[in-house]
């Protein structure tokens, strides 16, 4: 189902169940504000509409709304009162919702952490394990087929408006699964190259070749998505950009906040050949508490700074790993951790310590201050934070 055709179909039942004449541009209007928004453009901001929601009876708290907007419209109070029921009954029986665009994009980018605002303005903690088995982990890589048409559709109407997370979802909907078997599971290029000289297949091969062109379509649309979200300032999506394409735009411009692995980020940098922006994210994930982001900028990046290399140290020793020492442990032939009820050969895995040379006592001491501050700030972040 289309957003024409949910509209249409709302416009035909209410019109005979209220035996009111009804523009089709108000359906629009009265569909936002059954969630809530004072207008249909405002639903389309970072929300779109959706289906199969979990059942919510608390819908019925935008009855005075909707009521409002109807008389807003035109509509005499009498008519109102029986759009407003009739439209509720018309949401439910279809189970239509709403779903944020931003938090759809992190449910797809596997840090979703609650849907808030699903129905919108409402405390949705009572739905988490519902929704969460509902918009499982698989819609990380799942077929486009699997998603709610009428999502989707909105996703595409948001996008055609400039609207750069509704571009980003879309690129993550349609991301390929690197995971994918591209001789078989993907459709077989040698097929499709056949297909596309013009050769007649039938049977397995047809099948292959239809399938690799499927995922040909699917790429593209997922590249086209996620260059438009770059190009309208998406952090994520430059991210993205240049991990899979090479794109240096996200480390071209200036840094802003992401909520990003950032030594995932500085090994992106580093596979770019950006030395100066690999540094800056491992000192982001060090500041984060991240002890090997540390070792690597005392052993690559830090060496001419020894303060900074004693401040690593001393934060590691706060956090439980003294990077000064030793740390190392058996492993089985194949990398896997010994176990010594199975015995068999062992094997020597892990690190040295890191050897640095004394520093004097005053600069002892601002080192050790320095890593004071940063586990303070370290325990700030990682306080809990309470949610209404």
């Amino acid at each position: 189902m289309t957003i024409k055709e949910l509209a249409y179909s709302a416009q035909q039942q209410l019109q005979a169940s209220t035996g009111s004449s009804l523009k089709r541009a108000h359906i629009y209007e009265l569909l936002a504000a059954s969630f809530g928004f004072n207008s249909y453009a405002a639903l389309g901001v970072d929300t779109v509409l959706t289906q199969q929601r979990p059942d919510d009876e608390r819908i019925a708290s935008h009855h005075t709304f909707v009521r409002g907007r109807c008389i807003e419209l035109g509509y005499p109070p009498e008519n109102a009162d029986l759009l407003s029921v009739a439209l509720r009954s018309f949401l439910e029986v279809r189970q239509i919702g709403v779903v944020r665009i931003s938090e759809l994009i992190s449910q797809l980018r596997g840090d979703w952490v609650g849907l808030e605002g699903y129905p919108i303005g409402d405390d949705t903690e009572q739905f988490g394990d519902e929704l969460d088995d509902r918009l499982s982990a698989r819609w990380a890589g799942s077929d486009v087929g699997d998603f709610a048409p009428l999502m989707l559709d909105g996703l595409e109407a948001a996008a055609s408006k400039g609207n750069a997370l509704a571009h980003y979802a879309l690129s993550l909907i349609h991301a390929p699964d690197d995971d994918e078997d591209t001789d078989q599971g993907s459709g077989s290029p040698y097929w499709h190259t056949q297909a596309q000289q013009g050769r007649m297949l039938t049977g397995v091969e047809k099948e292959w070749a239809d399938a690799h062109a499927a995922r040909l379509a699917q790429e593209d649309k997922y590249a086209r998505h996620l260059r438009e979200a770059g190009r309208l300032g998406n952090q994520h999506a430059r991210l993205d950009l240049a991990k899979r394409f090479g794109d240096p735009s996200f480390f071209e411009r200036p840094r802003h906040d992401v909520d990003a692995d950032p030594s995932a980020v500085a090994e992106i940098a580093e596979r770019l050949g950006r030395v100066a922006d690999a540094k800056h994210w491992l000192t982001v994930a060090a500041e984060s508490g991240d002890t090997d982001a540390m070792l690597r900028l005392i052993e690559e990046h830090d060496q001419g700074d020894l303060t900074r290399c004693w401040t690593w140290v001393y934060l590691s020793r706060l956090i439980g790993t003294d990077l000064s020492k030793d740390d190392h442990y058996a492993i089985n032939e194949d990398g896997s951790e010994y176990d010594d009820d199975v015995g068999g050969p062992a094997y020597a895995a892990g690190r040295d310590g890191v050897y640095l040379n004394p520093l004097s006592a005053e600069q002892d001491a601002a080192s050790r201050d320095a890593a004071r501050d940063l586990f303070e700030q370290i325990q700030r972040a990682a306080a809990p934070t309470h949610r209404r």
